[in-house]
Parts: C-alpha cells; sequence; structure tokens
C-alpha cells in the first residue's frame, strides 16, 4: 500500500484523562481536527495484563473493557446475538474464557468505539491500530487454540549492545507448521478483526516474522535463545487474498537484516524511522531525513523510548550541540523535521508535542512495573498547540484534504 502525505499523534485511550472512551476522547479528536492532524495512533485495544501492557493481552480479537465510558449501559439479546453471528470465530472461545457479561463488553465497546470513529471520521480523523507479534501464555486464545503454539521455547530477543541478557519476553511462540496447515485461518481472522476496528495498523516486530529468537523455556535470559524462521511473506499473502487488501505498517525497527527490508518492500508495506536515531554518525543511518523513504512513517519519538525532551536532556553539551537542535525546544525541532520529511506519514505521540520530559514516557522495555500509566491532564492540548501543530503541519504539505 502506499500512504498519502499526512500527519497524526500517537495517544492511547488509557492516556486520556479519564482513560476512557469518554467526552475527553471526543474533545482530543476536535482537538485533532483544529491542529490539522489526519490520523490518531493508538496502541493494542485488547485487555492488558496485570501490570497494564496492551502487548500481552489475553486476547487477540476482545477489546479492553477498561476503556469503557458506560460499563453498565444495557445490551439486548438481539445486539448479543447479532455481535456473536458476526464474529463467530473468537467469540464462544472469550466468553468460555472470560465469564458471563463478556460478550455484552464486547457489545459496549463496539458500540462506544463506532461511535468515536464515525465522529472522527467526519472531522476527516482516521485510526491507526496495532497488531502485536505476540499473545499471553495465560490467555484465551492459547486455551482455546493450544494446537497452535509451540512448546518448550518462548519468545523473546536477543542480547545485544544495550542488553547484555537480551529480553526475555515469555510470550508463547507459533507453531508455524500448524499455521500453514489451517491455510493461517486464526491469523485472517485476527487480522479481520483488527481491520473492523481501525482504518490502518501497524504489525509490531515485523522482523519477527523472517526469524524470531526462540529461548528455551527454563531458561530466565535471552542469552540461550537461537534464531528460528518465520513464516515470511505467505502469511500475509494468505491475509490479503481472504481479506482483500493489507492495510498496515511494519514495524521494521530492531535487528533489521536484508531479508526484513525485501519481505517488507516485497508486500509494498511502509517501513518506520524514529527520529531520536537520526542523529547516529553513520552514512546508512535509515533514520537520518536523507535517507528517509517516501513509503515510510517518521516518528519523532515511540511508546517504546524515551520522550524527545527526556532523550536530549540525557545527552551531553557536545552531544546535544551535535543535533542542531535548539536547547530550549528540541521537541519542536523534531516535529518540523517530521513534517518536512519525505516520509509520506509523520507521527508525534502526545508527549512531545507538550515538551514532557522522562517521567511521561510510555514503556522501559524490559522493566516490567511503572510503564503504561501515563495520563493527560484535562486542557493540556491547548488550542495554541494546535494552531503551532497546524501550522508547522501546513508547512510541511501534510494538511487533510
Amino acid at each position: 500500500m502506499q500512504l498519502r502525505r499526512s500527519s497524526g499523534i500517537f495517544l492511547h485511550p488509557t492516556s486520556l484523562p479519564g482513560g476512557r472512551l469518554d467526552a475527553d476522547a471526543y474533545r482530543f479528536v476536535d482537538w485533532l481536527e483544529a491542529a490539522g492532524q489526519s490520523w490518531w495512533q493508538v496502541l493494542p485495544l485488547g485487555p492488558p495484563d496485570e501490570v497494564g501492557s496492551p502487548y500481552r493481552s489475553t486476547s487477540a480479537f476482545a477489546a479492553s473493557p477498561l476503556l469503557l465510558a458506560e460499563p453498565q449501559a444495557a445490551v439486548s439479546e438481539r445486539e448479543l446475538e447479532d455481535f456473536v453471528a458476526r464474529h463467530p470465530y473468537w467469540t464462544g472461545e472469550w466468553e468460555g474464557f472470560a465469564g458471563a457479561g463478556a460478550l455484552a463488553d464486547q457489545v459496549r465497546f463496539e458500540r462506544e468505539w463506532t461511535a468515536l470513529r464515525d465522529y472522527a471520521r467526519r472531522r476527516t480523523v482516521r485510526l491507526i491500530g496495532d497488531i502485536p507479534i505476540y499473545v499471553s501464555d495465560a490467555g484465551a486464545d492459547v486455551e482455546a487454540w493450544p494446537e497452535l503454539f509451540a512448546t518448550g521455547e518462548v519468545a523473546g530477543a536477543p542480547p545485544d549492545a544495550l542488553n547484555a541478557n537480551g529480553q526475555h519476553w515469555g510470550n508463547p511462540l507459533y507453531d508455524w507448521a500448524a499455521h500453514r496447515a489451517t491455510g493461517y485461518h486464526w491469523w485472517i481472522e485476527r487480522f479481520r478483526r483488527v481491520f473492523e476496528l481501525v482504518d490502518l495498523s501497524r504489525v509490531d516486530h515485523f522482523r519477527g516474522y523472517v526469524s524470531y529468537w526462540a529461548i528455551p523455556e527454563r531458561d530466565t535470559t535471552a542469552r540461550s535463545g537461537r534464531w528460528r524462521r518465520g513464516p515470511g511473506a505467505e502469511l500475509f499473502r494468505a491475509v490479503e487474498r481472504a481479506l482483500g487488501g493489507l492495510p498496515v505498517i511494519a514495524e521494521d525497527l530492531g535487528v533489521i537484516t536484508p531479508a526484513v527490508r525485501q519481505l517488507r518492500d516485497e508486500l509494498h508495506l511502509p517501513g518506520t524511522v524514529v527520529l531520536l536515531w537520526a542523529f547516529r554518525p553513520s552514512p546508512s543511518n535509515p533514520h537520518a531525513p536523507r535517507n528517509h523513504r517516501v513509503n515510510q512513517v517518521a516518528y519523532t519519538s515511540t511508546h517504546d523510548t524515551d520522550t524527545t525532551v527526556g532523550w536530549f536532556e540525557s545527552l551531553t553539551q557536545q552531544q546535544r550541540a551535535a543535533t542542531g537542535l535548539d536547547p530550549s525546544e528540541p521537541n519542536w525541532g523534531l516535529i518540523e523535521i517530521a513534517m518536512q520529511s519525505r516520509a509520506a506519514l509523520a507521527i508525534v505521540p502526545a508527549q512531545d508535542v507538550l515538551a514532557l520530559s522522562s517521567e511521561a514516557r510510555m514503556n522501559r522495555p524490559g522493566e516490567t512495573y511503572g510503564n503504561w500509566s501515563w495520563r493527560l491532564e484535562r486542557g493540556q492540548l491547548t488550542d495554541e498547540l494546535a494552531a503551532r501543530l497546524r501550522s508547522e503541519t501546513t508547512r510541511g504539505r501534510r494538511m487533510p484534504r
């Protein structure tokens, strides 16, 4: 797919002042329209785990009832029957796992989310979602379809310069041969569900579909893992054939090999760059603006990095000077670079618009606790900030049309 030139803001609904799809969500859409933004990007919408991570959700299909503005709203038997008829693949399994009332919550979510999405669409704002590569080891998917998951090894990332032990995520790995034997049915239904809820979706850890790090289940670090081959293009082609398209962004960050780039380009998927990493002194640095591609998404920072201000504050004086950014507002320097980039889509986390430091960081990879909890204060996104962002968006030729 080819993105049109545009821009948007990254803010998960849990970071709204009330953390729900209430009036604050609609006010945020109004602010996006005033700021000239075309996209609202969110994290995965599934039920988070016990520490709030949406990347270890208890369901690859169900939405989180914690986002509901009206969790006690009435749901009719007809609504329930209609919802189950439209989602036959997973609703029975989810109800069996989550218990009585679980499907009513999904009806409530669909009702609230659809209303919010329609409101956003009328204001030329569309939604970008997120598809985690893995699911929870204690979730409905493993319980309902155990034959689709491997045993003896778990997911993670290999040791690197930042972490000598690697990352031990602990999620169950897929039995790709079993998925292939079903024609990737579970994956087709998973993508179908995501495409019902959003206009475009980021595919998390895209390199894992080429090859992934498998760690012996008994190990406590990722040091003894090894690379195993993923499904490659076969999976995505199956989804594309079944659903008539592949509106996704490849999160091609991390240890990116030629095979990963080849798969991304073979599927004609937009890749990603992060401007915090644009100043690394390498002629081939993909994050440097001179190396940006048109079919790409340029982020100032992400939910897994520090905020722009927090990152800038962590640099030495010499490093700060080398960036060429204004020390009084480095965030607006990166926003300008993102807007001027040749990358078709520019995305800015709300924290960067607000010039917030590390205390507003969403996630610290490798740390279990203390993440996913940052929230906006009501009125923090002002008319003045909207006007300034609109000006940068106009200069970058990214206004909605």
